[in-house]
C-alpha cells in the first residue's frame, strides 16, 4: 500500500477526522470508530511501518515508547488497575484490515476467557 492510500496516514495528517487520545511527535491514539469494547482506543505510530513484520532495528524504541503510552493512557482513562488487553494483528491472515502498524488497546469490561498465556 501506498503511504497516500493509508486511512491512517491521513489521519495523522488530519485529513481524516478522529477522536485523539493521545499525540506526540512519533505517536498518535485516538478512540477506534468500530469499538469491539467499551474502551477501544488505537495506537499507532507516525511513521508509515505497514505491520509488525516490516518492522525495522530502528523501530525498537518508537515500538517500546508505544507501549509506555498504552500503559500513560490506562493510568490517564483510569482503567489501569482493573487491566486491559493489546492487540496487535500482523498481516491479511492475522486480521490485519489498515496496513500501518497499529495496537488495538481494549478495557472497560471483562474481555472473556484468556486466548494465551
Amino acid at each position: 500500500m501506498r503511504m497516500e492510500d493509508c486511512l491512517f496516514c491521513k489521519i495523522i495528517k488530519g485529513e481524516v477526522p478522529s477522536q485523539k487520545v493521545y499525540e506526540d511527535e512519533e505517536i498518535l491514539a485516538f478512540k477506534d470508530i468500530h469499538p469491539a469494547a467499551p474502551i477501544h482506543i488505537l495506537v499507532i505510530p507516525k511513521k508509515h511501518i505497514d505491520s509488525l513484520a516490516q518492522m525495522q532495528a530502528e523501530d525498537e524504541e518508537m515500538i517500546g515508547k508505544i507501549y509506555h503510552v498504552i500503559n500513560q493512557i490506562a493510568e490517564e482513562q483510569g482503567f489501569k488497575e482493573n487491566g486491559y488487553r493489546v492487540i496487535v494483528n500482523c498481516g491479511k491472515d492475522g486480521g490485519q484490515e489498515v496496513m500501518h502498524l497499529h495496537f488495538h488497546l481494549l478495557a472497560g469490561k471483562s474481555l472473556g476467557e484468556k486466548i494465551v498465556g
